[in-house]
């Protein structure tokens, strides 16, 4: 497994990371013995970089990972997240929350569930915007000061709030959604994290599987599998017309005789080596598949098919509903 830097603060990840939030809940039935060997296997493939949030299952997650890492704790740069409020007796509650305070708190929360004394990465999942984001950083860097987290992050931060984090204490990574379908992050995030040497984690970089063709239709979809409730891409209508994109990566997939799903994920390791997409399966088939990725060299000409294929005018659909859009920092 190739290693790369992650920020410029010293920290060195795998190639490519593994998402498990997958694993715990949204995306049909979980099955935690092979959720557990599925990190297992991805540790044993050089796979360091391991990524949760305290808000997955409701903290089931974490404590998922924390049992899988057990005894293997100095292979695995450890990252996990702080912010969203969600309450497991109304499903339809979510809130974002920066106050210094709960940062603490959350912080001591998760580092008992995972079973760890430090977390390498701590992000802040949603920013907050009751709370400046110099009072969210500033308890963040508390946290590294007593040694309970390594390096900070952001998820779904604005370019603005990037560098207003950065002035108080150094962000080692910005984590967003990015990929063939969605690329939303190349006009203004991106060229703005790499002026301040952060690095960039793509969560759903396969369009939260999207990509990778197994799913025809909605209806392919397992019956407890919130993706169509929740994305407006996966709904009637809107999935009929992006599988027609689909359609297009599985023909040049075809054609260099890989997959659909390691064709998109080389598109975005192509992009440069200052990002670190974090594939999210919660199989070890799946996982082969998206590790053997890292090895497919797509010149300058198939990544301009690619790209062609895919032209984000004829995505259709957001890609959070309405209610989660708003919790996306514009600023």
């Amino acid at each position: 497994m190739k290693k790369i830097r992650l920020g410029t603060q010293g920290a060195v990840v795998s190639r490519l990371g593994l998402g498990c939030m997958g694993m715990s809940e949204f995306y049909g039935d979980r099955n935690d013995e092979e959720s557990v060997a599925t990190i297992h296997r991805a540790l044993d493939a050089g796979v360091t970089l391991v990524d949760t949030a305290d808000v997955y299952g409701f903290g089931h997650n974490e404590t998922l990972v924390g049992k899988a890492i057990r005894g293997r704790r100095d292979e695995v740069f450890l990252a996990t997240k702080f912010g969203n409020i969600r309450k497991q007796d109304d499903p339809t509650y979510w809130a974002v929350l920066g106050k210094p305070e709960y940062v603490r708190k959350a912080c001591d929360a998760s580092l008992g569930r995972l079973g760890v004394d430090h977390i390498d990465l701590y992000y802040q999942h949603r920013v907050d915007p009751d709370t400046p984001i110099e009072e969210t950083v500033g308890a963040m860097a508390d946290l590294v000061k007593a040694g309970k987290v390594r390096y900070l992050g952001l998820s779904e931060a604005s370019p603005t709030t990037v560098r207003r984090a950065h002035a108080v204490h150094p962000i080692t990574a910005l984590q967003s959604e990015y990929s063939l379908w969605e690329r939303h992050v190349e006009t203004g995030i991106l060229p703005a994290v790499r002026e301040l040497g952060i690095a960039f984690v793509p969560f759903s970089p396969l369009g939260r599987g999207f990509l990778t063709g197994r799913f025809a239709k909605a209806e392919d979809l397992p019956a407890n599998d919130t993706r169509v409730k929740r994305f407006p891409r996966f709904q009637p209508g809107a999935f009929d017309k992006n599988y027609v994109l689909v359609d297009r990566v599985r023909a040049l997939a075809a054609q260099k005789g890989v997959t659909a799903g390691q064709l998109a994920l080389a598109w975005l390791l192509a992009k440069g080596d200052d990002i670190v997409p974090i594939p999210g399966t919660k199989r070890r088939t799946y996982l082969a598949e998206n590790i053997a990725a890292i090895d497919i060299v797509l010149t300058f000409e198939e990544v301009s098919a690619l790209e062609a294929a895919v032209p984000p005018t004829e995505v259709v659909g957001e890609r959070y509903s309405p209610a989660n859009m708003r919790a996306v920092d514009r600023t």
